[in-house]
């Protein structure tokens, strides 16, 4: 029973970091990143669809996002959709090609990026503690329950700490990381 709390506690903490890691993968930072388009949706034919599905996506070099529409008919459908996303580019059209030039990022938008990713990762660790707080919250009932001892109760907490430490020490290591990708000039 308790092996299974901490199975699950474990796998919700896990979800937290990928989470982590999928929102910072969405962060601008001064080079050029298909992950910045992966919220992009385009209105296609009345349906909302990724835009990863509907174009190819690379980085020919590190300031250029270039997208390749698939469906010529699409083109002005997905350059629409990215002047109306929150990326602040501004598409060039050549034919069924469009391109993102990624400007320098200044110096007050680093450090507005900084504190971005530092509030997302604070989220991320609010979310792991309150996994920790679910586990001993139900360890606790267990106990009174009768389904477990005290020294059970104890050994579980202790067990739930740590894991609780080990995924914050991963959260701020991404941060760390992150920190320093968007500070890189």
């Amino acid at each position: 029973m308790v092996n299974e709390l901490m199975e699950d506690g474990k796998r919700r903490m896990d979800g937290a970091i990928e989470s982590l890691r999928s929102e910072f993968n969405t962060v601008r930072t001064s080079r050029a990143s298909t992950a910045l388009l992966d919220r992009i949706t385009v209105d296609y034919y009345g349906v909302r669809t990724p835009l990863k599905q509907l174009a190819n996506l690379a980085t020919p070099d590190p300031r250029l996002l270039a997208i390749t529409v698939y469906d010529k008919s699409a083109v002005t459908a997905v350059v629409r959709a990215l002047q109306e996303s929150d990326l602040g580019l501004t598409p060039n059209v050549d034919g069924t090609v469009i391109r993102l030039n990624i400007p320098p990022l200044t110096e007050e938008r680093r450090r507005n990026l900084v504190k971005l990713v530092r509030n997302m990762a604070e989220e991320s660790r609010v979310a792991v503690r309150n996994v920790r707080r679910d586990l001993i919250q139900d360890l606790k009932e267990l106990k009174k329950d009768g389904e477990i001892s005290e020294d059970d109760e104890r050994r579980a907490e202790e067990e739930a700490q740590k894991l609780t430490d080990a995924h914050i020490e991963r959260i701020n290591e991404l941060l760390r990381r992150k920190e320093e990708e968007i500070l890189e000039v």
